[in-house]
């Protein structure tokens, strides 16, 4: 017997419907490529997203085609964002920090029609459009007078090109397991992978990032996503704060520390999410000027593990911190580490434990570790295994692959590999592939770089697995020490001696100018692999 409900299907435009009709008037304010602060609202950006659903099926532009997006977190993005989901085409968000080839790479794969551009990509895709066989035109998120002179095939301002339609449009009902987004992995090994998400799974993962565990914000609340819209749907802010009525403050393209003070204050965030990078330039900046944020209540960090450090400093400004996991391949999120008993009255040392790890999931992730066969593991908090995942807004499959990415269980396996506590708390020691085996045990890089990166001379810490001949694998701490600090590799080994087990110590400390990252901000830790492999441990005897 089934249920007598109705059958409304999970679109993703009906967020923004949602949004438009309950919370017309919540702001929308963007620091817009061009210079000014610009505000609009819900309602606005409803009725615009509508006259880029016409716009786009009047250039041909129909169900399940690819339309790319290479764009700043702003208003016009995000009315694209619905505009071209609204019709059943794909919104393809391009990570415009890659290297060229990468993108035009990922722009051919995808087969997409139609490019959406910032000013600032213009000169970028000027290069690689002759190899860009798929795209039919390039639609310029500007007006006509910031339009460029531009070799782009039958671009067009995109003031101009939505002022061409009256927006008396329709959004279509259709399944909603059709496809509506599309992000590619960074692709640090291998080609780049499309990653393929639903409405429905979109829906879903909203709610999930609405409860009060995870985003957790409300109609009152004013959140700043830092993260990008092509960071696998900025963590789906994009989605979860209209849905809410949350007001939205997009930062453009200017993401330094002062840039994001600025907008911070004057807007009275509440809410804030992006990468450890970021919030090392807000923090420094702050300092340096003896600022304050009083209307801020909740950081929200992912991207790459959260110094101890820097959970510390937003804790003593008496904001809550919320150190997140996930991945493209999860829509993303996968956990939060919230304060729950019996840890939310725990003080000191003990809170920070708890706020380091990576946290719990909320309901829509299940999670499992397993050895390398595939048997789970205990959640003792104290074994390493591989972090296998299952859920409605996790992929099942690639774009255009042919390979099975599950285990017999429909389990997708993260490439992570970590521990769970008997109270569900994951903690990330490493990727599977940068875990260092030494002497048949491993060791965690993850743990030592954030406890070398707790030292005050130091900047960014990477720990790569370098030949043993004895231990197969020792450690090797790669430092960048903060401008005008200076520190030995004695300095640093006597910080670190005492807090981690004594085989886990690095053998050795290599001072660098600087740490390559990949376009999505982590550690480019097969960079580091290729300029350490002539390196051997002084004194390393078999």
């Amino acid at each position: 017997m089934l249920g007598l409900m109705q059958d409304w299907p999970l679109l993703c435009h009906r967020i923004i419907e949602h949004a438009a009709k309950y919370h017309g008037t919540r702001e929308v304010i963007t620091r817009s490529v061009e210079g000014p602060i610009h505000r609009t609202n819900y309602a606005e950006i409803h009725a615009r997203a509508l006259k880029v659903s016409q716009s786009l099926e009047r250039d041909g532009i129909k169900l399940g085609d690819r339309v790319a997006t290479i764009a700043w977190n702003t208003w016009r993005h995000l009315e694209v964002w619905y505009g071209v989901m609204g019709i059943g085409a794909i919104c393809h968000t391009v990570n415009p920090r890659l290297f060229p080839e990468q993108i035009a790479w990922i722009i051919n794969h995808a087969q997409d029609r139609t490019v959406i551009t910032d000013l600032t990509f213009v000169p970028v895709l000027e290069k690689i459009a002759g190899s860009l066989p798929s795209v039919e035109r390039y639609i310029v998120l500007t007006d006509k007078a910031h339009m460029p002179n531009t070799t782009l095939k039958n671009a067009v301002a995109y003031e101009d090109w939505i002022a061409a339609s009256d927006g008396k449009f329709q959004w279509k009902t259709f399944d909603e397991n059709t496809a509506a987004a599309m992000c590619y992995t960074s692709g640090t090994t291998g080609d780049p992978k499309g990653v393929l998400y639903s409405h429905r799974s979109n829906v879903l993962h909203a709610l999930m990032a609405n409860s009060k565990d995870a985003l957790g914000t409300s109609a009152s609340d004013t959140m700043l996503p830092v993260v990008p819209l092509f960071h696998a749907n900025s963590w789906g802010i994009a989605f979860s704060a209209p849905s809410m009525g949350t007001k939205l403050v997009m930062p453009g393209p200017k993401l330094d520390g002062a840039s994001v003070y600025e907008l911070l204050e004057t807007e009275k965030v509440t809410h804030t999410a992006g990468v450890p990078t970021v919030w090392l330039m807000l923090l420094n900046h702050m300092a340096s000027n003896k600022l304050t944020l009083p209307h801020l209540r909740m950081v929200v960090c992912g991207g790459s593990a959260m110094p101890r450090s820097m959970i510390k400093s937003f804790l003593d400004m008496g904001t809550e911190v919320r150190h997140a996991w996930g991945m493209t391949e999860m829509s993303p999120l996968g956990t939060l580490a919230t304060l729950k008993p019996p840890f939310a009255e725990r003080s000191g040392e003990e809170r920070l434990d708890v706020l380091q790890t990576q946290g719990y999931p909320p309901f829509g992730v299940q999670m499992k570790i397993t050895d390398d066969a595939g048997k789970e593991l205990p959640w003792d908090g104290k074994t390493f295994g591989r972090l296998k995942v299952s859920g409605p807004a996790i992929a099942k499959a690639y774009f255009r692959v042919d390979a099975n990415i599950l285990d017999e269980d429909g389990y997708f396996d993260t490439g992570d590999v970590s521990t769970i506590d008997g109270h569900g708390y994951m903690r990330i020691t490493d990727r599977s592939k940068d875990v260092i085996k030494s002497g048949g045990e491993w060791i965690s890089s993850i743990d030592l770089e954030n406890l070398a990166v707790a030292h005050p001379a130091v900047a960014e810490a990477a720990v790569i697995g370098v030949h043993h001949p004895k231990w197969d694998e020792r450690p090797l701490l790669i430092v960048q020490l903060k401008e005008g600090q200076k520190a030995s590799r004695e300095d640093i080994l006597s910080f670190m001696e005492g807090k981690i087990a004594k085989w886990w110590m690095p053998d050795d400390v290599a001072f660098v100018e600087g740490i390559p990252h990949t376009a999505t901000g982590k550690i480019l830790k097969t960079a580091l692999r290729d300029q350490f492999k002539s390196y051997s441990f002084p004194n390393a005897a078999a």
